[in-house]
């Protein structure tokens, strides 16, 4: 059953903003927003959070217990809403860094920074304090045995299956125009059964990520003194699912610009582009290839692990605005063209630094550099593969939803203000709930319109200490360098565009830097149509980090407030080497 709470506290004061979310863990108390922000950036929704939460957090657990880093006993009896894996608080998703500090602290040769390191990217985290018992030595062992099974796995069959398995689900669904209690399911058990099942396998790949890159950092660092080397050596891996959108759109630009009539259309702006080009005889063929690729990626669009919003398939828009971003850009920019010569760039590097490594560490050396590589590109599999899933059930939720807000005389999107347990006295009498989702409605905007914090610990602060998203920070001057973390090397200088929504790209143009608060795959694009990417908050194993090595765009993540504080339209280089950003011209 959801729970109420009333955020940023335990207890509700009068007049204090209340929302569906967790209890905080007293043995794991340290939460962050790092890589949770990534998956689920805005506000969660009653109804998502009825669907997901509980359901992903048997799966964080599940996959924490398989690596053997968490011991069974130090789950037992805790609440499946108590967060020790992951949880919502304030309506944000967060994620426990406590229990990540601790298995990394358990690894062997590894200690509770990595998480950090892999997580969070430059901040200031609170300080870990290492648990009761976080030595623990039939963990360790766990660990040892757990990290020399990655570092010999050779592939992921399992992927696969698990992509047939959708292909299954989606079969069985019922159809888009089925009765309102066939669509009602899309919502169920069966749904919430398969997430969990998904999201665990994603999980145990993330992890395996996680930690094989881990493992090939350390060694980096203990051989050349140089950990940003592991970052080069999974760059231009291929087959990573979220850069591959940036391909079939560059294609579709392409064709675009080989297009007059076409082309017309899109200069005449986005807003009723696909109703235009349906009346357009010249356009039958690109409106064929569009169909085509809704098809494989209609999944994918802002925030879409959450079936509350829109992706490219229900609002076409999002992704022809990408398509129009590319036209411009010239060959130098073809994702195939960075691909080919980035992966060229990895095969030479690895020969030059296997050969530089010491012949008695050289075998366990390669086995880190392969196994960083396959959990790399696992993890983005894992997570189309989730994507999927839930635009299955984002499908046939969307139009429960039209019929009922409609019939009620509601808004788009009011049945997910209600939970899960309230969905069958909704579909009763939709109107009897106008009041209560009317309510949801104002505490969802003034959380919406506030800045969770990004670490807390034991429990979020009052909402009134969140800081507004409309406050000013103060701006750069000319000269000044924002320091951050290296995502991708090279160095771009640019005209900066701050663009906070991807299906607003605010007029980005060939040869402007992109400047984004966090970015997820429908980002990816914009990538192929900047010169450079600049990202607020980001690590490691950010989606930033592993797209731009993908498309050979310099990239800088973990760059604090830079869009808060570089001006639109501001001169800027960017170092994705040194992982710099500096204003050379306001």
């Amino acid at each position: 059953m959801p729970m109420w709470k009333a955020v940023g506290g335990q207890k509700a004061e009068p007049g204090e903003p209340v929302w569906v979310g967790n209890d905080p863990s007293e043995r794991f108390p340290v939460y962050t927003r790092g890589n949770a922000g990534e998956v689920y950036p805005e506000v969660f929704t009653p109804l998502s959070f009825s669907v997901a939460a509980e359901a992903g957090e048997r799966a964080m657990r599940k996959a924490m217990l398989a690596s053997g880093l968490v011991r069974p006993n130090e789950l037992a009896g805790l609440a499946s809403t108590t967060a020790v894996g992951s949880g919502v608080f304030g309506g944000y998703a967060y994620l426990n860094l406590s229990i990540q500090r601790t298995m990394s602290a358990r690894m062997p040769g590894g200690k509770a920074a990595d998480a950090d390191t892999n997580l969070l990217g430059v901040g200031d985290p609170p300080p870990h304090v290492p648990i009761d018992g976080e030595k623990n030595w039939r963990a360790s062992l766990a660990g040892a045995r757990y990290v020399w099974k990655l570092l010999n796995t050779k592939k992921l069959p399992e992927l696969a299956k698990d992509q047939q398995k959708v292909g299954a689900y989606l079969a069985r669904l019922p159809p888009v125009n089925g009765s309102n209690t066939d669509l009602r399911q899309a919502t169920g058990d069966d749904f919430i059964d398969f997430f969990e099942y998904l999201f665990e396998r994603h999980l145990r790949v993330s992890f395996a990520a996680g930690i094989t890159i881990a493992v090939l950092s350390n060694l980096c660092e203990n051989n050349f003194d140089d950990p940003g080397l592991a970052v080069r050596l999974l760059a231009g891996l291929g087959d990573v699912d979220s850069a591959a959108p940036s391909v079939a759109m560059w294609d579709l630009s392409r064709a675009v610009n080989e297009n007059p009539a076409v082309g017309a259309q899109f200069d005449a702006g986005i807003a009723g582009l696909m109703h235009r080009l349906g009346q357009t005889e010249e356009a039958e063929g690109f409106l064929d290839s569009f169909s085509a690729f809704l098809a494989e990626f209609g999944s994918r669009g802002p925030n879409e692990w959450d079936n509350a919003f829109d992706t490219w398939e229900t609002d076409p828009e999002l992704a022809l605005v990408l398509i129009d971003r590319m036209r411009g850009t010239d060959e130098s920019h073809n994702p195939r063209v960075q691909g080919n010569r980035l992966a060229a760039d990895r095969v030479e590097l690895e020969a030059e630094t296997l050969a530089k490594v010491p012949r008695f560490q050289r075998s366990v050396f390669a086995k880190a550099v392969r196994s960083a590589q396959l959990y790399s590109q696992g993890r983005e599999r894992t997570k189309t593969t989730v994507v999927r899933a839930i635009h299955g059930s984002r499908l046939r939720a969307m139009e429960l939803d039209r019929r009922l807000y409609e019939q009620a005389g509601g808004n788009r999107g009011d049945m997910w203000f209600l939970v899960g347990d309230e969905l069958d006295a909704y579909l009763e009498d939709p109107g009897s709930f106008r009041r209560t989702i009317k309510e949801r409605r104002v505490v969802h905007q003034k959380l919406s319109e506030r800045i969770p914090p990004f670490f807390f610990t034991d429990h979020q602060p009052p909402l009134d200490e969140w800081e507004l998203r409309s406050n000013q920070l103060p701006g750069v001057v000319v000269g000044e360098t924002i320091t951050g973390l290296p995502g991708c090397l090279g160095v771009a200088r640019g005209r900066a565009r701050i663009v906070t929504n991807a299906g607003d790209p605010q007029g980005l143009e060939p040869g402007d830097i992109l400047v984004a608060p966090l970015t997820d795959p429908s980002w990816t694009p914009l990538f192929v149509a900047a010169d450079g990417v600049v990202v607020d908050v980001g690590a490691v194993m950010s989606h930033a980090v592993i797209v731009s090595r993908e498309l050979g765009i310099p990239c800088v993540v973990s760059a604090t407030n830079a869009t808060r504080r570089i001006p639109d339209g501001a001169l800027i280089e960017v170092d994705g080497s040194a992982g710099t950003v500096t204003v050379l011209e306001l």
